[in-house]
């Protein structure tokens, strides 16, 4: 069974893409943040030429109705959506994320539809981000009911998952790049340990370096 193109295909968005900065920026909570458009704009180019394309599956929708000080009515909307990710081969990896919105009107889905898609495609095509206060850059003051706000984090510090560290040992194999070099380099005692930072440094530098030659048994 040969490779699955997913993980190169994967590899090249992330490639094509590169940085994607903040200019966009809320005048209410003095914060620059990326939109869903720019996202959009960034990958759909890359993920064409690549050959990838995202599937949404809603997993489950939490709906809730809540007040600000003013009373006005606010429609709070929280999704879990898994991201499925071709390649024209038919194989895929998966991503389920949270996404959370809210909206005066009917569109507190759709943006958390937005917000879940975003965050799905920062964590798989690796885009670096410093903060995580965008809701689409709609923010709601002073809400009765509403939890306890989580500090801010930086998701590059997160650990890989299973399908990071699959595609990761993939490509070394393939690189000819052994495990014990990975772990020297960033000083951690398994790949289980790597953060997302790291794994991005490493897959990065992994698709500079040449191929394993192959041997022929001659």
């Amino acid at each position: 069974m040969g490779e699955k193109k997913i993980y190169k295909a994967i590899l090249g968005v992330m490639a094509d893409v590169g940085h994607i900065g903040k200019d966009r920026f809320n005048d209410q909570q003095k914060y620059k943040f990326r939109g869903i458009d720019q996202i959009y704009n960034a990958l759909q180019p890359a993920m064409i030429k690549n050959g990838v394309f995202a599937v949404p599956i809603v997993e489950k929708e939490d709906r809730t109705e809540r007040t600000n000080h003013n009373g006005t009515v606010i429609f709070y909307s929280r999704l879990h959506v898994t991201y499925r990710f071709y390649a024209d081969d038919e194989s895929f990896v998966e991503a389920s994320v949270i996404g959370e919105a809210m909206d005066t009107g009917d569109k507190a889905t759709n943006k958390a539809m937005s917000v879940a898609y975003k965050y799905a495609c920062f964590q798989v095509f690796c885009i670096p981000t410093e903060e995580m206060k965008d809701p689409d850059a709609d923010t709601y003051e002073d809400i009765k009911g509403q939890p306890d706000q989580q500090p801010d984090y930086d998701p590059s510090n997160d650990l890989i998952d299973g399908m990071k560290k699959k595609t990761l040992l993939s490509v070394m194999e393939k690189k000819g790049v052994g495990e014990k070099m990975l772990l020297d380099r960033y000083k951690i005692r398994s790949l289980d340990d790597m953060k997302l930072i790291d794994w991005m440094k490493a897959m990065k530098a992994l698709e500079k370096t040449p191929d394993k030659p192959v041997d022929l048994g001659i």
